[in-house]
């Protein structure tokens, strides 16, 4: 008898999962805040050993759960260029239209409409 791993691909697919479920959180005011770098004694639940307590940043949404993935900060926009975080925006990059993926223009473009140049390439056969 041995442990034997999930695929690849399983585990991949239950990370976009909970990817595309994350909630955006904060750490709760508590009056005394603790903050720590180390767990509390092993005798303390596994999900009290932190002393904070996340709560949703819209009150609307319930609490995370264990096996949630949460976030504190929005991420950047990509789609306009910010010299200051060291993004360069998507102007003026060629897309492939046909795509579903990031190089598509419909992902890449950001919505803002792309133009299309039409090109003939000539390739040499093997």
């Amino acid at each position: 008898c041995w442990m034997r791993l999930p695929s690849f691909r399983s585990v991949g697919d239950s990370l976009k999962d909970r990817f595309d479920g994350a909630s955006r959180v904060m750490v709760s005011n508590d009056p005394e805040p603790v903050v720590r770098n180390e767990p509390v004694p092993r005798r303390v639940p596994r999900r009290d050993r932190y002393r904070f307590q996340l709560r949703p940043h819209n009150p609307d949404h319930k609490s995370p759960g264990a096996k949630d993935l949460v976030y504190l900060e929005s991420s950047p926009g990509f789609c306009e260029k910010n010299p200051r975080l060291g993004i360069p925006g998507t102007h003026g990059r060629a897309c492939n239209d046909t795509s579903i993926g990031v190089d598509g223009c419909d992902l890449m473009c950001c919505g803002r409409g792309y133009r299309t140049d039409p090109m003939f390439v000539v390739e040499r056969c093997n």
